[in-house]
């Protein structure tokens, strides 16, 4: 049986196509760039990979192209859409509807759209994959994971915000927390590497993107985490501010007579990176331009990594032993220079970078050690799988053996676990810097 899923970001569009009789990933891909100029899609089938170019406005085109290069004559893994036996899409936000991965009905994505002001940039989009796939593939089940389950175990005290208490009972304010299917993956990949339990662990994982959050993990499970109610607190991203004084809006509002739905347009989609630099979203284009002068982005990476200093410093204060800092997502898998800045002079802490090692993990398909040999607490970067653990929800959830994930183990738990499409794709990197194979970690 092959199993699709979907994982529709703010700006970016993944896929996987998985065999799941053979335990096989047949392909991968991401469209990244939707809504902006220069939309690609990169489709990798083992160790090819193919990039086309082609506008995607909006995330109902970017799905379009995704099914179309699946099923392509010369690139597609599939002859026919009838293959796909389930469909996996990741869904940010379902408010306090949902605590875990459910099967997709009429209800329920109501349910979803009900709530999409909580997720203005990715409930939207994942409603449009959703719909989208459900065109071409109406007889297969449907499942929706859940980005705010993993973080469900949060104390009151972590989660609660100090508001009126009226307003959590009748409206459900409260912390959330979201990239949930990242931390779980990078969570349960990093005990394997650490050679413990899940339950043994305490974890600080980065989760640095377009969109990016922080996640502190206690005794494997999420104790707290950077974002709120919405994806738009704590640190510095893509279009969106993180933490920021709660009058602020206010006093913008006042001075421009900007209404709360033009506020709430401007937080969400022209802060952040894109506020500081005025025209990049992306972490590439930024330290581009920081390396060729420009004071702006040299302002952004700065901004992006004091915040993010200052919650590894918090979450360290909370957990008290950390057994390992996580890197992971495209910012985190691929940025020796965000890695290093926001590590540096961390030693009392306990957290010693290797700047060498930190060089040479450059790439998304391999595991790698980077803290230095006497540091107490490790540093991995994970290349994150969500993917996986939709695909693997996904299954469950049809078979009826679904549970939380304190309760459910999945194949990547096991050490022996090898993702065989990035191991072909490594060989490829090792030919190219083979210093990369001396900070590749095997459990």
């Amino acid at each position: 049986m092959v199993i699709l899923t979907l994982n529709c970001g703010s700006s970016s569009a993944k896929y996987q196509v998985y065999d799941w009789d053979n335990k096989a990933v047949l392909c991968t891909g991401i469209v990244e760039r939707v809504g902006q100029d220069g939309s690609v899609i990169t489709h990798k089938v083992g160790a090819e990979k193919t990039k086309i170019e082609s506008p995607c406005p909006t995330h109902k085109e970017a799905i379009e192209l995704i099914l179309k290069e699946i099923t392509d004559a010369k690139v597609g893994v599939i002859k026919d859409m009838k293959e796909v036996g389930a469909v996996g899409h990741r869904v940010l936000h379902g408010g306090d509807k949902f605590t875990k991965s459910v099967i997709i009905t009429p209800e329920v994505l109501e349910t979803f759209r009900s709530v999409q002001d909580l997720g203005p940039l990715h409930n939207p989009a994942n409603i449009m994959g959703i719909e989208a796939a459900q065109k071409v593939l109406p007889n297969v089940p449907h499942c929706a994971v859940m980005d705010t389950a993993w973080h469900q175990t949060m104390p009151d005290y972590a989660y609660m915000y100090a508001i009126p208490r009226e307003w959590y009972t009748k409206y459900s304010a409260r912390r959330y927390g979201f990239h949930g299917t990242s931390f779980l993956y990078t969570s349960k990949r990093a005990a394997v590497l650490l050679h413990k339990k899940p339950a043994d662990t305490n974890l600080i994982i980065c989760h640095l993107g377009n969109g990016a959050s922080v996640c502190a993990v206690k005794g494997g499970v999420c104790y707290d985490t950077s974002m709120g109610i919405t994806p738009l607190e704590g640190l510095v991203m893509g279009t969106r501010c993180g933490d920021l004084d709660p009058a602020l809006p206010f006093y913008i509002m006042r001075k421009t007579g900007m209404s709360a739905e033009e506020m709430d347009k401007a937080l969400n989609k022209q802060c952040g990176l894109l506020g500081i630099t005025t025209k990049f979203t992306d972490g590439r284009d930024i330290e581009d331009g920081a390396a060729n002068g420009d004071k702006l982005c040299q302002l952004a990476i700065d901004m992006f990594v004091f915040r993010l200093r200052k919650y590894i410093g918090a979450y360290k204060a909370i957990l008290g032993r950390v057994d390992a800092v996580v890197f992971t997502a495209g910012i985190g898998e691929r940025s020796p220079i965000v890695r290093a800045a926001s590590l540096k002079d961390l030693d009392d802490l306990g957290i010693k970078i290797d700047l060498k090692k930190n060089d040479a993990s450059f790439g998304g398909n391999a595991e790698t050690c980077i803290s230095a040999d006497d540091s107490k607490t490790k540093v991995f970067v994970i290349p994150t799988d969500e993917e996986l653990v939709m695909t693997e929800d996904a299954y469950a959830l049809m078979n009826g053996t679904y549970d939380v994930h304190t309760n459910f183990t999945y194949s990547f738990q096991d050490p022996k676990y090898v993702n065989k499409a990035r191991e072909e794709a490594l060989k490829k990197d090792l030919e190219k810097r083979p210093q990369y194979g001396t900070v590749i970690v095997r459990p």
